[in-house]
């Protein structure tokens, strides 16, 4: 059975974006490598419109002449695995090993992580929104990063309680912060 795993870096208020709509941080060859590892064992990534039309990038990043090593690593662990794109506007994907789903049905949801070898990833807050109030994260892992931003988007829904296990968390050069809670039942 595989686990759903809702996985961003947010800044130290918990925005995954800013008021502007998005950050300034940059990921360094340490941090990148650390996130090519964490997300190695994903089968599937779960997308809303937005954050696969961001994602779709590492199709062919690693086609890039300047790309680092970390970033086509990363871009090979990308490609490898499936996606679903969640979305009732995009007309269709542009990229391998992934499908179109008209809306987020918290069953079938459920379904996949039983039927799956490896872990899924939900990526994006308003799709882990719906994956949250539905109970169907099994882990969360926040890169932190050193920085407030005074609002946004979010990285957790309003008015959901969630009790968590602390498993891991990490310290990186650049200040960021890694923090890895699993659900309790």
């Amino acid at each position: 059975m595989g686990r759903l795993i809702y996985s961003m870096i947010t800044s130290l208020d918990g925005y995954v974006s800013g008021p502007d709509g998005g950050f300034d941080w940059a990921l360094d060859e340490e941090l990148h490598d650390f996130i090519n590892r964490q997300f190695a064992d994903v089968e599937t990534y779960l997308y809303g419109r937005r954050m696969y039309e961001t994602m779709v990038y590492w199709e062919t990043a690693h086609l890039e002449p300047d790309q680092p090593q970390v970033g086509i690593d990363y871009a090979r662990v990308w490609q490898a695995a499936q996606k679903v794109v969640f979305s009732t506007t995009l007309a269709e994907v542009s990229s391998e090993r992934t499908r179109l789903e008209r809306s987020f049905d918290p069953a079938t949801v459920e379904r996949w992580k039983a039927e799956s070898e490896g872990d899924l990833s939900v990526d994006g807050p308003t799709l882990a929104s719906a994956a949250i109030r539905a109970r169907l994260v099994d882990e969360f892992g926040l890169f932190i990063g050193p920085g407030i931003v005074g609002g946004g988007k979010p990285f957790f829904p309003e008015g959901v309680h969630v009790d968590l296990e602390l498993l891991e968390d990490r310290r990186f050069r650049s200040g960021v912060m890694f923090l890895r809670y699993a659900t309790e039942p």
